[in-house]
């Protein structure tokens, strides 16, 4: 069930309904170097995160995750495919979310941006501790993948 709150319009004096939704994002795993970028995040919560953000209104989540590699990491990505989605609702502390998640080859030189602070190449087998959101859970999922184990993700 939506939950929903009124907020009065301060020119008229009317109530409007606000909606409580989920809040859409994506993520990325950008295959690069013989292994996947990972950013440390500048803003909380802290931690090693796949790159990704929230999609822009009037943005697809394509194009949102083409722009959030580019913003985070400075690589330019291709061969984008989507992975999973994730809509767990505290999978981001912060507030519901619902991501779509990519996988991308990527090309140019790695430079953190935007909202990281730092950006680097991880090995499959040598992921940092501090992995922020669900994204340990995410890079596992991907590691079953490439080892032709994912069957799809069992709900109930």
């Amino acid at each position: 069930m939506a939950t929903t709150k009124t907020i009065t319009c301060p020119r008229c004096g009317h109530g409007i309904v606000v909606y409580n939704n989920p809040v859409p994002t994506v993520d990325i795993i950008i295959e690069y170097n013989d292994g996947i970028v990972m950013i440390y995040r500048k803003n909380p919560p802290e931690g090693w995160a796949l790159p990704g953000g929230f999609v822009d209104y009037g943005e697809s989540v394509e194009d949102a995750a083409i722009r959030e590699a580019r913003e985070e990491t400075g690589l330019e990505v291709r061969n984008l495919r989507m992975f999973h989605v994730y809509s767990s609702p505290d999978r981001d502390p912060r507030g519901h979310t619902i991501t779509t998640v990519f996988i991308a080859v990527a090309h140019g030189e790695l430079i953190p941006g935007d909202d990281a602070a730092n950006a680097r190449v991880f090995a499959l087998d040598n992921l940092p501790q501090d992995i922020a959101f669900d994204h340990a859970s995410i890079i596992a999922d991907y590691t079953d993948w490439k080892k032709g184990e994912d069957k799809g993700i069992l709900y109930k």
